[in-house]
């Protein structure tokens, strides 16, 4: 009995299509030490296509959870106790990032207006980074986000994962920093707004 990774990746995708977003780009690495995998997701919102928002839906694979789960598969059917279920997770993460920004935001100020558009559905950390291109030019901050949710490896495998909220709020969130971004962005050649 083994987990369709590739199957629940499909079902994520035809999910996001259906909740506004256009899938441009599906990549799949494996690591060759450890035989990590990341499953990479381009996508955007219907409205957004043009840029300047880039987002990414990623699904990391431990082999170590994977083959733990097969066992506890193997010996128990299906009937996990709760720490053994908490323990046998995937992260899902959705990146944000905006090129770099003439105006940007104040980053504390940020974090709480996302906390209050994304909720507890999905929780988003902020993060900047400062690009200097000389000693003598000005720092041109660039904006990350990252939301990350971890899907129980049985929900999974019995196909039982709601997604339908949380692409809901990717979709809400994403639209939300297009609206926000415009001042940001203002000065800079971005184009897409």
């Amino acid at each position: 009995m083994t987990v369709d990774i590739a199957g629940f990746i499909t079902d994520m995708k035809a999910h996001a299509v259906d909740h506004g977003f256009h899938v441009h780009a599906e990549r799949h690495f494996i690591e060759s030490f450890s035989l990590g995998q990341a499953w990479e997701v381009d996508l955007h919102p219907e409205e957004a296509c043009e840029g300047p928002l880039e987002m990414l839906m990623v699904l990391e694979v431990d082999p170590r959870v994977i083959l733990a789960f097969e066992d506890l598969m193997a010996q128990h059917h299906l009937e996990l106790d709760e720490e053994q279920d908490r323990q046998l997770e995937l992260p899902l993460f959705f990146k944000w990032a905006l090129p770099p920004l003439p105006n940007p935001p104040d980053l504390l100020i940020l974090a709480t207006e996302l906390a209050g558009v994304s909720g507890t559905t999905l929780p988003v950390e902020v993060s900047a980074t400062d690009t200097f291109m000389s000693v003598t030019d000005p720092a041109r901050r660039s904006l990350s986000l990252v939301g990350r949710l971890d899907f129980r490896l049985r929900d999974m495998f019995l196909r039982e994962v709601n997604v339908c909220d949380v692409l809901e709020c990717a979709h809400g969130l994403s639209m939300w920093l297009l609206e926000q971004s415009e001042p940001w962005l203002e000065g800079s050649d971005a184009t897409g707004l």
